[in-house]
């Protein structure tokens, strides 16, 4: 029988890869509807795809009849449509935290690398490809600086972003992570992220959604 849930992602995609990390740890099943970012000129720009997501990006998370758009929004509504295992702390202050950390990577970090505005500085402001790179690493060293001191600062992190359990925040820490290794900024100087990112990685929750293991991964 199919499932419910249908996600619409690109294995590259970090906005897609928390996503499917959020499905793992609630374990769900679900069905993969890969959308390529280059091909054809970026399938997210299709009209039948751009009709179902007006805003032209991955992930999109179809539930029976129902289709929902950005991450931390498809995170939160697994969370309260499926709650166990749950992705979020109990007390409002746990919560709070959790969901602080996530935005710091969804919100302050992981735009200012995403596909469109790389292919903007490149198409209309003639922007180099080091001078990308550049750009890609200065962002994503500033976040994690930040990261780095909220996490080694607060006796609320253990082995995971909060306590010892998985949750929001590390399934949007992780693919930063992937994208901090694919940009080559080394992770000398967040010994605490790295540690949570290593912690997580032996946890099949998110072996199974590394892009590597996605079947549209190139």
């Amino acid at each position: 029988m199919a499932s419910s849930l249908v996600l619409y992602g690109y294995w590259r995609s970090s906005a897609a890869y928390r996503v499917r990390i959020a499905l793992a740890l609630k374990g769900l099943a679900w069905e993969n509807r890969p959308v390529h970012l280059v091909k054809d000129g970026g399938q997210q720009h299709a009209a039948d795809y751009a009709a179902m997501n007006p805003q032209q990006l991955v992930p999109s998370l179809r539930d029976g009849d129902r289709v929902l758009t950005q991450s931390l929004a498809i995170m939160e509504y697994l969370e309260e449509t499926r709650p166990r295992p749950p992705l979020l702390p109990a007390d409002a202050g746990g919560r709070a935290r959790v969901r602080a950390l996530a935005q710091a990577v969804a919100c302050d970090i992981h735009p200012l690398g995403n596909l469109r505005v790389l292919q903007y500085l490149e198409r209309e402001l003639g922007v180099g490809e080091a001078q990308r790179g550049a750009w890609v690493r200065h962002w994503i060293a500033v976040g994690f600086a930040a990261m780095e001191a909220m996490l080694a600062g607060d006796a609320a992190t253990g082995r995971y972003c909060h306590g010892d359990t998985p949750g929001l925040a590390d399934a949007c820490l992780v693919p930063q992570v992937y994208n901090a290794h694919r940009w080559k900024v080394a992770l000398d100087d967040y010994p605490t992220i790295a540690r949570i990112a290593a912690a997580c990685g032996e946890l099949d929750a998110f072996r199974a959604a590394a892009p590597e293991a996605q079947p549209d991964a190139a």
